[in-house]
């Protein structure tokens, strides 16, 4: 290759080594509207040229700078010949039409958007200059107001100096000056005066903005006597204009301000008296915020009261009491439990009661025929329902009589499900029938049954069941029931005893007639037209009806779409089921339901009722299920043994209840007649139930009723009942000898005695001398004369033969070594604890307090 130019088409290459050159950078202002501004970096790309166009080149350039080329030139479709001529060594592109036509339309649309900036700038400038024109007006009408006002106050200034010196002269008694002319002369020359200085204050106003400098404004003439102070520098033209009264520095107008706002505090009334609602616990802010006053004064109350505590501190509503009335304030007290007032309706009018069946318990022994009885006073094949013949649950069911009474049936199982509802306080049972068989007789479930209806306290009907058999004997289950204190009619007793036979269906119609009797008695009555209340007797998870509890109304009338609370869940009822499997719009009082809609299935026993909106039903079930958590965390709360009923009140007997299962009936009734020679007039023990055989649940369930303890001689508990009693928190002692049931009975008996207290002397010292020591106190020098004195024994300072103080001994030296005691006639120091009014010539008796336990 070389580097000759060959072909002259191509442009020649320099002798120079191809290489990057520097780009030439500059930075253009662009303007936007509404005073925006942006600058933007331009890049200047040079293009490379051959030599023979470099002259064309800079023709080009110059004709640019010249304006001779115009904007309509990249319009012309037909390009100047010396553009078309063709050059050495230069090759030119041409322009396509869609290219011309692009640059065109840029062309355009640039000059429409010029043509559109102008015509906003000169808006927006017309808009300033009518702004500005505008607050020129505003400013000059100030201006000529503060001339005049200038000039009024210059007048008033110039005729009371005249009026004073009036007065002055007359005092004197001298003869009245002439009258001042220029008097007129400084109001009329004001104005012209301050218009001529009005532009010279406004430079000087304007001038700090521009230069930085501050320049104070000349202050308006102010009376004589009144409260202001200079503002700025002092200039030369402000001290000659000026009054030359003194003005008071800054600091006395800060103290000024501090007193009159002090003034202004002061004179704020507080809040008049008002009633202060105070909750179990409340925090300091929020009591302050309840009685209208600041946190702070509330803090010092407390404080003047011995406590310490700030604004975010809880305090207890016996502490908010005090600080309330303190200030005035009605206290009314409110606690937390009291989402439960007004939950259950007051007692009904009597004009609106109404007779209501029976509620009726079946209870007895196993086998003994309660379901069977059941069974024939409903019609109904119940027993065929049930897993073995046994009932699993309980069973409600409303029975219509031939004269179209109606009575209410429980079938328990047993009498575990009766005494969880008593346990939870739901009486919802009006007479128990105890079913017993006349081939058995009375069997220690019956006599379970009969402990669990005297707690519940309500009348017992026996029925004497299967007499149909041939080795039944109804009057051995008649005597057999007097060691249970239960005496039937025939015996001269008031307990009513039916002979009846549920299979052959004999005298069935006496048992219904003494129900009623027994209901008539005592006087059953309901007022079914107000909102229900009542009882859950039941309640499980069903698969496809959700949670079911089955209910007892005791009184109102139940109906679908009311809001019921039941225990600590609630729900809308959407369906009531009748024991007889149909639907109804309504329950009265004594009828049995299945309810439909509760959001969980309630315990057994919980009581019910319907309140008037959702709100108020999760109110009271948020509380229950919040107590309810309390108390399962409360393990362990439940008082022993040792410690069972001493919180009752002082002066009445106190009862140990007790629950004795024994292995056979002579252990039973030697420990029972032990246990009740251990009582007095003060302290005894009460056999809820005693029996023969294993602890079973139900007696545990008895005795977390009745909050007892368990004795067991000889026998065990079942795993149920054990599980049961840790779960309840009920105590189970186990014995095999009579003497040490006796003697653990007997220090429960002895613990729950008050015990005695007895005081004994121990000397007597007198004070000789009285010292006060730095950091010690005053400690007493002072010589035993009887008995021995003791280090933290208890002490009387007796002046003239008068007790003057109680306390504690609580330093005793003997020359600088403490000491346990002092013996008599021995020198030694004394100091009591909390007080030193010591003075020479007191005696000091020593004693100690002895507590003596009682004893049976």
């Amino acid at each position: 290759m070389s580097d000759t130019n060959d072909n002259p088409a191509r442009p020649a290459r320099g002798g120079k080594t191809l290489s990057l050159k520097k780009t030439e950078t500059s930075t253009v202002k662009q303007s936007f509207s509404h005073g925006r501004t942006k600058a933007v970096v331009v890049e200047k790309k040079r293009t490379r040229l051959a030599p023979g166009a470099k002259a064309d080149e800079l023709q080009d350039k110059a004709r640019v700078a010249s304006g001779e080329e115009r904007a309509e030139a990249p319009a012309q479709a037909t390009p100047a010949p010396r553009e078309t001529a063709p050059r050495a060594g230069v090759v030119l592109r041409q322009l396509t039409e869609e290219e011309k036509e692009a640059r065109s339309r840029a062309l355009a649309d640039a000059r429409v958007a010029d043509e559109e900036a102008r015509k906003r700038a000169e808006e927006e400038a017309k808009v300033r200059a009518i702004e500005d024109a505008r607050l020129a007006k505003e400013r000059e009408a100030a201006a000529k107001r503060k001339v005049e006002e200038d000039a009024r106050k210059a007048a008033e200034d110039a005729a009371r100096r005249h009026a004073e010196e009036e007065v002055t002269r007359r005092e004197k008694k001298e003869e009245p000056a002439a009258a001042p002319k220029p008097a007129v002369a400084p109001v009329a020359a004001a104005p012209a005066d301050a218009v001529r200085r009005r532009p010279l204050e406004e430079e000087e106003d304007e001038a700090p903005k521009k230069s930085g400098t501050k320049v104070p404004a000349k202050a308006p003439a102010a009376k004589k006597g009144e409260d202001t102070r200079r503002r700025g520098k002092l200039t030369v033209t402000r001290a000659l204009s000026d009054d030359d009264e003194r003005t008071r520095s800054v600091a006395a107008f800060r103290r000024h301000l501090q007193r009159v706002n002090r003034g202004a505090q002061q004179q704020a009334a507080p809040a008049g008296p008002r009633e202060v609602t105070i909750p179990e616990t409340i925090t300091v802010a929020e009591l302050a915020n309840r009685m209208a006053r600041r946190a702070v004064d509330v803090i010092k109350v407390l404080m003047k009261n011995g406590m310490m505590a700030t604004a975010n501190d809880v305090i207890d509503a016996d502490t908010a009491e005090l600080v309330a009335t303190e200030y005035g304030h009605t206290v009314k007290r409110v606690a937390e439990s009291d989402v439960l007032e007004g939950l259950k309706g007051g007692e009904d009018d009597a004009s609106a009661l109404v007779s209501r069946p029976p509620v009726v318990t079946v209870m007895g022994h196993v086998d003994h025929g309660k379901t069977s009885l059941l069974d024939a006073l409903r019609k109904t094949d119940v027993v065929a329902g049930e897993a073995g013949g046994i009932t699993q649950h309980i069973g409600a069911y409303q029975v219509q009589l031939k004269g179209g009474q109606k009575i209410t049936f429980l079938d328990t199982p047993g009498h575990a499900a009766f005494t969880a509802m008593r346990a939870r306080g739901a009486k919802v049972t009006d007479i128990v029938v105890l079913v017993v068989a006349a081939d058995d007789g009375v069997m220690p479930q019956t006599v379970e049954a009969i402990s669990h209806a005297k707690a519940a306290g309500v009348p017992i009907i026996v029925a004497v069941n299967k007499i149909d058999k041939a080795d039944a004997n109804p009057t051995r289950v008649k005597t057999e029931l007097l060691q249970h204190e239960i005496q039937v009619e025939d015996m001269g007793g008031e307990t009513l005893a039916i002979e009846v036979s549920a299979t052959k269906g004999i005298n069935l119609d006496k048992l219904e007639e003494a129900i009623l009797l027994q209901a008539e008695v005592l006087d059953l009555k309901a007022n079914p037209k107000r909102s229900a209340e009542g009882a859950v007797i039941e309640a499980k998870l069903d698969k496809g009806r959700g949670p079911v509890a089955t209910v007892l109304v005791e009184r109102g009338s139940l109906k679908q779409g009311d809001i019921l609370v039941a225990g600590s869940e609630w729900g809308r009822v959407r369906l009531l089921v009748n024991d007889r499997g149909e639907t109804v719009e309504s329950a009265g009082p004594s009828m049995p339901v299945e309810v439909l809609g509760l959001s969980g299935a309630p315990e057994a026993g919980d009581e019910f009722v319907v309140v008037e909106n959702e709100a108020r039903a999760r109110e009271v079930t948020e509380y229950r299920e919040r107590k309810r958590r309390e108390q399962k965390s409360a393990a362990g709360g439940r008082q022993t043994l040792d410690q069972l009923l001493k919180s009752q009140k002082d002066g009445e007997k106190r009862l140990l209840p007790l629950v004795l299962k024994a292995d056979v009936q002579g252990s039973t009734e030697a420990i029972q007649g032990a246990l009740a020679k251990l009582g007095t007039d003060e302290v005894a023990a009460q056999i809820l139930q005693a029996g023969v055989g294993g602890i079973t649940e139900s007696d545990v369930i008895l005795a977390h009723a009745s909050g007892a303890a368990i004795i067991g001689f000889n026998v065990r508990a079942n795993a149920q009942a054990r599980d049961r009693a840790k779960r309840d928190g009920v105590e189970i002692r186990y014995y095999n000898i009579i003497y040490n049931v006796v003697d653990d009975v007997k220090a429960v008996l002895s613990g729950m005695l008050t015990p005695e207290t007895r005081e004994k002397f121990l000397g007597n010292a007198e004070v000789l001398e009285v010292f006060a020591i730095s950091k010690v106190g005053k400690v007493a020098g002072c010589r035993v004369t009887d008995g021995v004195v003791r280090r933290g024994a208890k002490v009387r300072l007796i002046r003239d033969n008068v007790v003057i103080h109680e306390g504690e001994l609580s330093t005793l030296k003997r020359f600088k070594d403490e000491v346990r005691e002092v013996q008599s006639g021995q020198e030694c120091g004394m100091s009591f604890a909390n007080y030193e009014n010591l003075q020479k010539g007191d005696v000091i008796e020593c004693y100690e307090v002895e507590t003596i336990q009682r004893a049976l």
